[in-house]
């Protein structure tokens, strides 16, 4: 299956692949360094945890003006420039957010670093999956979703080796590495062959948008549960393990690690299997497994066990993610690729942006249990995004280049497993 899906590939379209997964593998480190430093943060400006976590919220609810403003900008000058732009401005935020000299002004940088981390995700997987033959587009969509767990990964073990030397704002100062692969996408990234094809259609994307409101608003309810899977079964993992279990940064940053590394391969194993099996049926599969994961993500008190519980959890959330990016470009209008995937994903972001204040919040009145909060939030939205991809459709193995554009964007013919509200 997955040697199926690497053959075929030109040197440019491995080039494309490349940058796209390190694209967003590093706005994911940029990110993540953050949910390892709230307790730091809040001992500096003498705060606590629940008011620094606004600075997750307003990252994650400033994410779809980026989507919207770099998905336009991909519509209509491509997606190549316009990610080199992103990576350029997300990385530059980073490094200024370990200057932050209060609360106040780290949160105004975060909310800025957030537009630009809204606008990568769907330029990035606009571009991939405009690029790559059709069949391995199950498989380089759950490689791309794995980029976001491979950034945590790495963010983890940036924490475990250097905070204690560098302390959260030079843990920021590293987080504008990523600005270097701007190098190798001006050097080896061309531009999108779908977006040549459909260029001289991107000024009707707000049209076409408008007029698929019932797939927009559906895939908005759905990314909004998906948001509420991945963010609350991570942000706020490691502050459950420092304050309810006591745990030190080594141990920390051992199970991120260890849970990294099972979203990593859930997320390519269930991009791949979704070629074959279909992008709905293989996301409630992993949706409905990650139940059975909740007790010793959860509630364990071994360190063991809760790697365990971490490394099946992450497994099965990313997993599910893992066939997002392919699913929403094939239901995407071809002229609006850049933008509506993103747009649609960081919408979503913004309605789940309360999560962290939410879990905190709910660990307060809870007695400080941050594990009940976690669970509660995980097993609700597991359940819903099942819910919501029966009643979906999907439009598997649809031909970005060749469709034909009419009628406010759709294309003219879909294959068969294209059924459903759109």
């Amino acid at each position: 299956m997955t040697i199926r899906a690497l053959s075929g590939w030109t040197s440019e379209q491995r080039h494309v692949v490349a940058a796209t997964f390190l694209g967003w593998s590093l706005d994911a480190f940029d990110f993540f360094l953050l949910v390892f430093v709230l307790k730091d943060i809040a001992a500096e400006f003498n705060t606590d945890i629940s008011r620094v976590s606004t600075t997750i919220l307003v990252t994650l609810a400033m994410r779809p003006v980026g989507a919207f403003l770099f998905g336009r900008a991909a519509d209509r000058w491509g997606r190549r420039p316009t990610l080199i732009a992103d990576v350029l401005l997300y990385s530059a935020l980073e490094f200024l957010s370990g200057f932050a000299p209060n609360l106040t002004a780290l949160i105004v940088l975060r909310a800025f670093y957030g537009i630009a981390m809204g606008g990568e995700w769907g330029v990035g997987a606009s571009l991939a999956m405009e690029s790559i033959p059709a069949h391995a587009r199950g498989f380089v969509s759950g490689l791309l979703q794995s980029g976001y767990p491979a950034g945590y990964f790495i963010a983890s073990i940036v924490y475990g080796l250097l905070f204690q030397y560098i302390g959260w704002r030079g843990m920021f100062m590293v987080g504008v590495v990523p600005a270097l692969l701007v190098l190798y996408i001006r050097r080896n990234v061309p531009e999108s062959p779908s977006f040549e094809r459909n260029r001289a259609d991107s000024a009707d994307t707000m049209k076409l948008l408008r007029s698929h409101w019932r797939l927009g608003i559906y895939a908005v309810v759905l990314m909004t549960a998906f948001n509420f899977f991945s963010h609350g079964t991570q942000d706020l993992y490691p502050t459950f393990l420092q304050v309810e279990r006591k745990l030190s940064p080594h141990e920390v940053s051992l199970i991120a690690i260890i849970y990294n590394v099972g979203a990593i391969c859930g997320g390519i194993l269930f991009g791949s299997l979704s070629e074959r099996y279909g992008r709905r049926r293989c996301i409630i599969v992993a949706a409905l497994l990650s139940l059975l994961a909740i007790p010793p993500w959860a509630f364990a008190n071994s360190v063991v066990v809760l790697a365990i519980g971490a490394f099946f959890m992450q497994f099965m959330v990313q997993g599910a993610w893992g066939v997002i990016p392919v699913h929403l470009n094939e239901l995407s209008p071809a002229t609006a690729r850049g933008t509506f995937p993103g747009f649609v994903y960081q919408i979503g972001n913004l309605l789940a942006s309360v999560n962290a204040p939410l879990q905190a919040t709910m660990a307060a009145q809870f007695g400080g249990s941050f594990g009940l909060a976690l669970a509660m939030v995980a097993a609700t939205v597991a359940v819903a995004i099942v819910v919501l991809t029966l009643f979906g459709t999907e439009a598997k193995g649809i031909d970005f280049v060749k469709a034909v554009v009419s009628d406010g964007g759709a294309p003219e013919r879909r294959p068969r497993q294209a059924s459903g509200i759109v």
